[in-house]
């Protein structure tokens, strides 16, 4: 496969990940994720501008639930029509969205458009992870995913201090055409991108029509679950931490979000292997107890210092959460239904954050100024000590995970074994 020998193209040390189509596929995903990270600091001032303060929660949780609701759909379209076209319709959306910003004036336009945007999270990177797991060794997957995963990071880490620079010394406007600008170069990369699956089949709106069991893959039940219970923190940062950010006089939004996503990409530059050698549930048990105290740490914060160090410890638990959830995914998938097993688990991220977004902002609405901020980082922290204690009940049953051949046969393999 032409894909699979740019991707993997040997060298004297042995096989290469890192050729001419990765770069593009990375820098793709940069472009992508700051697209649309460089509004979310700004958006909730923007729409409490519009009189829609008791909207605040939605803002988020309307993204998420339209990107949740488009996975079954991305997942069969991926795994039929091809990978790259349900890409490139991810970053149309993200660009076509960000030119009608500064067109929808009412708080009801504005809520329509960030349920349209959604589209754009629920396609895209359901394609790209099923893109890599199709061109990369087994045991080289959380490597892949975590490298990968650099440029989205950056994207997400400097979209934010962007997107509130250009709305501080510009104008909202601007910010949002730059948006647009980004997505649109994000389609241009993919144009290059040779396809991966081979049986590909043109788009037909019969293919939209699911059957029950193209809507969940059960073989991505377990990361399913640690992912919903992880990524409830996720929404309750997003919705609150501009507020939080302003009462510590932290004047730009996004640093905070800045701080932590570089924090994630020192990680994932270090660690970038470990759920290759050590295996996926030791990283995400680690991973997560960090996550958790990341939590407890911004319900303490009285100070910029500790506000920075809670953004330090969240950035690293993600940094190691992300490529190793997402590569446990692929261990567990079928090659024919990777698409379905990837939209799977990333309902779990858009769900997860949905409710995280909707729970913080019914609680910012009846508890004032800290007491509800503290709230939401305490039961953002309970959850991530549930998804502990699973991942410690899965870790004793033993180290085994099924990894499916591009073949179609099946081995078991030991993840804590070296590569």
């Amino acid at each position: 496969m032409i894909a699979r020998s740019l991707f993997t193209r040997r060298n004297s040390s042995g096989p290469s990940l890192y050729t001419l189509s990765f770069w593009l596929l990375s820098v793709s995903n940069f472009l992508f994720s700051a697209s649309f990270s460089m509004m979310i600091p700004e958006l909730p001032a923007y729409l409490e501008k519009m009189g829609g303060q008791e909207y605040v929660g939605l803002i988020i949780a309307l993204f998420t639930l339209t990107a949740g609701v488009s996975r079954p759909f991305s997942g069969k379209i991926t795994d039929t029509v091809g990978r790259v076209p349900v890409m490139a319709f991810g970053s149309i959306v993200c660009f076509v969205c960000g030119l009608l910003y500064p067109y929808l004036l009412t708080v009801w336009g504005f809520l329509t458009l960030r349920l349209i945007h959604g589209f754009s999270t629920g396609t895209k990177p359901t394609a790209t992870s099923a893109y890599v797991a199709d061109v990369v060794p087994a045991n080289r997957r959380g490597e892949a995913m975590g490298m990968l995963g650099l440029f989205t990071a950056m994207g997400m880490s400097l979209g934010p201090a962007i997107g509130s620079w250009l709305a501080t010394d510009f104008s909202m406007n601007v910010m949002f055409w730059t948006s647009s600008a980004f997505a649109l170069m994000s389609i241009g990369i993919l144009l290059r991108m040779p396809e991966t699956l081979v049986n590909t089949q043109p788009f037909r709106f019969k293919l939209l029509r699911l059957k029950k069991d193209e809507i969940f893959d059960k073989s991505a039940i377990p990361p399913f679950l640690v992912l919903l219970l992880q990524s409830f923190s996720s929404g309750v940062i997003l919705t609150v931490i501009s507020t939080f950010s302003a009462s510590l006089g932290v004047t730009n939004k996004g640093l905070f979000f800045t701080v932590y996503t570089v924090a994630s990409l020192v990680i994932r530059l270090v660690f970038s292997r470990t759920s290759d050698r050590y295996g996926r549930i030791p990283v995400l048990f680690i991973s997560t107890i960090v996550l958790a105290f990341s939590m407890v740490l911004l319900i303490l914060t009285d100070s910029t210092f500790l506000f920075w160090t809670a953004a330090v410890f969240y950035g690293m638990s993600w940094g190691m959460n992300s490529p190793t959830v997402t590569a446990w995914t692929a261990d567990l998938s079928d090659e024919k239904t990777r698409g379905r097993a990837m939209a799977t688990m990333y309902i779990a991220l858009e769900a997860g954050i949905g409710l995280g977004a909707l729970g913080a902002g019914w609680v910012l609405n009846h508890f004032a100024g800290e007491a509800g901020i503290d709230a939401s980082f305490a039961v953002s922290g309970v959850l991530a000590l549930v998804a502990v204690g699973y991942l410690g009940w899965l870790w004793r049953k033993g180290p085994q995970v099924m990894h499916h051949h591009v073949d179609g046969t099946d081995e078991l393999a030991l993840l804590d074994e070296e590569p």
